[in-house]
């Protein structure tokens, strides 16, 4: 996938082409690299889902917006979409971080995509990344379910199953990536009674399988219309 198919994946084309790149590369490949554009898009990344939140939950307290905008800008939620993307094929990364998988490391690629926003904050503006923002987040928001608050995805997933009467799901590593001390894990949720099979990647099997159980959580509300 070119850099091409990026940007209109994300529905944005940078008139300075060298800002995605460098919102790309990681630090261990260059010392022009993504730090200080991540900085920039987690503000602006805070700044459009508190505005977003706000306007559409007009009932909901201020703890309440600050824990779902917490949940929307947490590094599993923007590791999804940046999987989604496919900016880890993008990523410019050293030769220790290639060897480790690093592409592939949920910590990465959640920096990289609060650089992309940063670098289509200062080559388009705000009004530019704001829509970028709200493109690529309106799947969320749209199955964003406030009665869940506080709630991780195993338990809500497991909540949504039992209110059926459909067995538990299963959990199984079947895979680890990197070296010793920076392992990724790949975790499968099986749940055979529904046909549904999804994989998570995460720093720790915990994380993980929180990832592949809100996987499974939003494909059985997509495919059965539950509320």
């Amino acid at each position: 996938m070119s850099r091409e198919r990026l940007q209109q994946r994300i529905g944005y084309r940078f008139s300075r082409p060298e800002l995605l790149s460098r919102a790309l590369t990681h630090r261990s490949h260059s010392a022009l690299h993504n730090e200080r554009l991540e900085f920039l898009g987690d503000s602006i990344l805070n700044c459009v889902v508190a505005a977003e939140l706000f306007e559409r939950f007009g009932e909901l307290s201020e703890g309440d917006l600050s824990r779902l905008r917490a949940q929307l800008v947490r590094e599993e939620t923007l590791y999804q979409v940046a999987q989604t993307l496919g900016m880890g094929d993008h990523l410019q990364l050293g030769e220790g971080e290639l060897k480790s998988g690093g592409f592939a490391r949920p910590s990465i690629l959640a920096d990289a995509f609060e650089a992309l926003i940063g670098a289509v904050f200062v080559d388009g503006g705000f009004p530019a990344a704001r829509e970028t923002i709200r493109r690529l987040y309106e799947p969320l928001l749209a199955n964003l379910d406030p009665k869940a608050l506080g709630k991780d995805p195993k338990t809500l997933l497991q909540e949504l199953l039992q209110a059926r009467k459909i067995a538990l799901p299963q959990y199984s590593v079947v895979a680890t990536h990197g070296a010793a001390h920076s392992q990724n894990f790949e975790v499968e949720c099986l749940i055979p009674q529904l046909s549904v099979r999804t994989k998570g990647i995460g720093s720790s099997r915990r994380n993980a399988e929180q990832e592949a159980a809100m996987r499974a959580f939003e494909q059985i509300r997509r495919r059965t219309a539950v509320p």
